[in-house]
């Protein structure tokens, strides 16, 4: 099979065993945002943890964020894990939120896609994963999420040969898949999915719906 067929007999497969996977778990644009930061090196349940406490707060919007002292912020985002790196960051981009488009992310999502993720990757601690979540989750733009599981699934199945730079992987499922963002959501979920359950640092084949297809389990 070529790439696009693999890619798409991927999902199909994905898709039968598990299902819709309902992502991203948050409930607003804004929360999503603050998430994919907070996401960064560490589990979903402790930045939900981190989140509640925001709310808690009433502090779960980018001007209350900008008006916060540092140190208050840093205590309630506590759970989520490096906390005080992590409360710069946040910062960093409610400041930028606020001066750009006035905290609105209704009026971030009217922005020229490009131009809005070159405005992300210029906020010191957005990074592009960082960043095509929030465009992919927060404000629906068509960007594939390329994370750990993404890399070592393609790497296993010999989608890309190691190492890959993050862009270039990003091309292998954007380039072969419609320009859809629905579908790149499901998609993505999936594979993060299949990579808890399954292709782990030491993979368990067995049972994995992309067990059929041909792969390398100790391929890094």
């Amino acid at each position: 099979m070529n790439t696009t067929d693999t890619l798409k007999q991927f999902y199909l497969a994905m898709m039968d065993r598990y299902g819709p996977q309902g992502w991203w778990p948050a409930g607003s644009p804004f929360e999503m945002i603050v998430g994919a930061m907070l996401t960064q090196n560490t589990a979903w349940v402790n930045v939900e943890k981190a989140l509640l406490r925001l709310k808690a707060a009433d502090a779960l919007t980018a001007r209350a964020i900008d008006a916060m002292p540092i140190e208050r912020l840093a205590e309630l985002i506590r759970p989520a894990g490096y906390f005080n790196v992590k409360a710069r960051r946040l910062k960093n981009l409610v400041r930028w939120m606020v001066d750009a488009y006035d905290g609105d992310v209704e009026r971030m999502k009217a922005a020229q896609p490009a131009s809005m993720r070159r405005q992300l990757l210029d906020v010191n601690g957005v990074g592009p994963e960082t960043a095509d979540s929030m465009m992919l989750y927060a404000l629906g733009h068509p960007r594939f999420v390329v994370d750990a599981y993404t890399y070592r699934i393609a790497v296993r199945h010999g989608l890309i040969c190691p190492p890959t730079e993050y862009d270039d992987l990003q091309a292998v499922f954007e380039d072969h898949l419609p320009s859809d963002a629905a579908m790149f959501n499901e998609y993505h979920a999936l594979l993060v999915r299949v990579g808890k359950e399954h292709c782990k640092p030491h993979a368990r084949c067995e049972g994995c719906p992309l067990e059929k297809f041909p792969h390398d389990a100790e391929a890094r």
